[in-house]
């Protein structure tokens, strides 16, 4: 039988990601159905124009999706038992809560990805 996926495994894997720990990565909710990865954002990784490089976003929600799914493998995840995932890329506090899509944008040190 597979070991479970536990949080604390969850924090091995990304822990032996050579680009997790380059980036700083961390998972800060692991639970059935839902992984947020964090990442601050530091100068090394923003691009020539002061953005956050394209390239640490897709890491982040290909994460963030890849925990997810590996969290909700089983039921009762979703219904079928197999996972279904949106991803949700924000740039605000990483302790602040998710917005609305009719809420502005808050200014922060983070990227997360919420699958």
């Amino acid at each position: 039988m597979a070991e479970e996926i536990t949080p604390e495994l969850a924090d091995r894997v990304l822990a032996a990601q050579p680009f997790s720990r380059l980036v700083r990565a961390r998972i800060a909710v692991f639970e059935p159905g839902r992984a947020v990865l964090e990442v601050d954002v530091r100068d090394e990784l923003r691009q020539q124009n002061g953005f956050l490089h394209g390239g640490v976003l897709a890491y982040a929600a290909d994460n963030a999706l890849t925990f997810a799914g590996a969290r909700c493998w089983a039921p009762p995840c979703s219904p079928a038992g197999s996972p279904s995932s949106t991803c949700v890329l924000r740039r605000e506090p990483c302790s602040a809560p998710a917005r609305t899509s009719s809420s502005p944008p808050a200014a922060g040190p983070c990227a997360a990805a919420t699958s």
